[in-house]
């Protein structure tokens, strides 16, 4: 109990320490603090009045779309320090661990990066997520008929979580889906790349790390014995050809996991509230519903599932005229870009019509591009159709809740009338 105890104090030191630097008007603590945090443009307005903003926790931060694009292509910086050892893994929890955490491809430089990157890629091949179109559709199908069937339900727990956790657990070949349970352990594993900030979520997160864990070290025993067509069985030839360790195989199928739902769910929702204050273009969609992927990419620049990134310099380097010294963090606001006047003409307004002048953000840039943005286009494109084929008009009898976290943002719920 007393490790606990002296993390416990910790924690509530540096959460003490986060507010006093958010009253005083940090803009990267107040990102990170309620109730700033829920509505972090006024706060991406201020940092993009500078090139480059350094915290009082020593980060540097950079909000523009030029520099937001310059440093995630940049081979330069890293996601780890030059020496490979800092920082710990997103799911790293500050309490003990019964079972050891390594890093996942996304939080690792080549060429680890590389190798087991190339290994996930052919599960989100053209042709691969072609396979799942009509998949998609029943899926889609089946929870707004059992949604719209409550007349007043929650968009988030009915359809925009379930859906995306059904089609990933069947790429990957898991069995017996527990949907509700697979959702916590993606609020639990999102919250942390925040950071951890309680004893409670230091807990949660070393619990749903070993849960894990366990249950892709029994897939991994079960598709050794008998392979299948599914992703996991591809791993474990890999596995078995030296490719990777079996612990990189574990981290990896977490990854893929969690990462295969979190951000499409949080597409949905994003999308769904900001049609909710946007009427005249639900509207749009609903007398056009082949809109639907220019839908996707218009939420995808305005309300984007992830918010922030983090890149660290590999040596002493001069952005936007700030010279920044090697080994330090750079926090790349990419929620920021997509509202930067710079990069867009009326950047604050959703339009469905719009022909962007750049490329968006939402699935950051650069050799750490989204692996899975194919996926989420394709299920977020689909769901869209559907919704706006069966919904009327988008009514939330009450405001939403946000999740209280900074670098994905998401609803908790949307409660919607049919």
């Amino acid at each position: 109990m007393l490790p606990e105890l002296r993390v416990g104090t910790r924690l509530a030191a540096q959460r003490l320490v986060t507010r006093g630097f958010a009253i005083a008007g940090d803009p990267l603590a107040r990102l990170a603090t309620a109730p700033w945090r829920y509505d972090p443009y006024p706060i991406y307005a201020g940092l993009r009045g500078r090139s480059v903003h350094r915290s009082r926790f020593g980060f540097y931060t950079v909000a523009t779309y030029d520099l937001c694009s310059q440093i995630l292509r940049d081979r330069t910086f890293g996601v780890r320090t030059r020496d490979g050892l800092e920082p710990p893994p997103a799911t790293q929890s500050p309490l003990p661990q019964g079972t050891p955490v390594i890093p996942t491809f996304l939080e690792q430089d080549p060429p680890d990066h590389t190798r087991l990157r190339a290994l996930a890629r052919p599960a989100f091949s053209p042709r691969k997520i072609e396979g799942y179109r009509e998949v998609v559709h029943k899926t889609t199908s089946r929870l707004l008929d059992d949604a719209l069937a409550k007349g007043t339900f929650d968009l988030i727990a009915d359809f925009a979580a379930p859906l995306p956790i059904a089609v990933i657990s069947d790429l990957l070949g898991i069995p017996d889906v527990d949907t509700e349970r697979f959702a916590r352990y993606g609020r639990v594993l999102g919250a942390s790349l925040d950071g951890t900030t309680t004893l409670r979520q230091a807990r949660a997160l070393r619990s749903a790390t070993a849960d894990l864990q366990a249950l892709f070290r029994s897939l991994i025993a079960q598709r050794t014995e008998a392979p299948g067509d599914d992703v996991i069985s591809a791993l474990v030839r890999s596995l078995g050809a030296g490719e990777l360790t079996e612990l990189e195989l574990v981290t990896t199928c977490e990854l893929l996991l969690i990462a295969g739902f979190e951000t499409t769910a949080n597409l949905i929702g994003n999308g769904m509230w900001t049609f909710a204050r946007n009427p005249e273009q639900w509207e749009s969609l609903r007398s056009d519903p082949s809109m639907a992927s220019a839908a996707v990419e218009e939420v995808l620049r305005y309300e984007p599932p992830i918010q922030l990134t983090q890149r660290i310099t590999h040596a002493a380097s001069v952005i936007g005229g700030v010279e920044i010294p090697a080994d330090r963090m750079v926090i790349v606001a990419l929620g920021s870009t997509g509202r930067d006047p710079e990069a867009y003409s009326n950047p604050d307004t959703f339009d469905l019509t719009r022909t962007p002048e750049r490329d968006h953000l939402g699935f950051s840039s650069g050799i750490h591009y989204c692996l899975g943005a194919p996926l989420a286009r394709m299920e977020a494109e689909i769901a869209f159709a559907a919704l706006a084929e069966r919904l009327p008009a988008v009514r939330a009898p009450r405001s939403p809740r946000w999740r209280d976290t900074t670098v994905i943002r998401g609803l908790r719920s949307l409660v919607l009338a049919a």
